[in-house]
C-alpha cells in the first residue's frame, strides 16, 4: 500500500500527537511508501508565518528530511483534476492533496470528514474516475 498523508496526519505523526489513532499509526507503519505533498509543506509554512501552528507542528516542517517520507511535487495535472472535483471542500490545500491521491493512485489518509465525502466519486464523462482504493481512516 502506498499512502499520502493529509497535512494534519503528517503533523500528528512526526510530533507523536495523541490525536493520531492506532488505526492511522498502523496504516502508516504497514505502508510500502509514505508520501507527503509539497502542498502540505506550503500549508504548514503559511500557517507558521501567521502564527497558527503550535510549536510541535512548526517543527514538523524542519524534520521532514529526517523521516523516510517521499515528498511529492505539485504538478500541472493536479490543477486539471481539482477543476472536476465537486466544491464540497473549499480548502485549496486539501483539494490539491485529494487530486494528488487520485493522480498518483495513493491511499489518502485523512481525518477530515468533508474530504471523505469525495470517496468513490466519479468525475465527469471522459475523465478518469477517483481511485476506488482511496481510504479515509477517521479518528475514533
Amino acid at each position: 500500500m502506498r499512502v499520502l498523508l493529509d497535512t494534519h496526519i503528517y503533523i500528528w505523526r512526526v510530533s507523536r500527537d495523541r490525536r493520531l489513532s492506532a488505526r492511522f499509526r498502523q496504516a502508516i507503519e504497514e505502508a510500502q511508501q509514505v508520501c507527503v505533498s509539497t502542498a502540505s509543506i506550503w500549508e504548514m509554512s503559511i500557517k507558521a508565518a501567521r502564527g497558527k501552528l503550535e510549536p510541535d507542528a512548526e517543527r514538523a516542517i524542519d524534520v521532514l528530511e529526517q523521516h523516510p517520507f517521499i515528498v511529492l511535487p505539485v504538478r500541472l495535472v493536479l490543477a486539471r483534476v481539482v477543476r472536476y472535483l465537486r466544491l464540497v471542500h473549499r480548502d485549496p490545500f486539501d483539494r490539491v492533496l485529494l487530486a494528488q491521491a487520485i493522480t498518483e493512485e495513493l491511499d489518502f489518509l485523512t481525518a477530515d470528514t468533508e474530504l471523505a465525502s469525495y470517496l468513490n466519486e466519479a468525475l465527469p464523462a471522459g475523465r478518469q474516475p477517483v481511485n476506488r482504493r482511496m481510504t479515509s481512516l477517521r479518528l475514533q
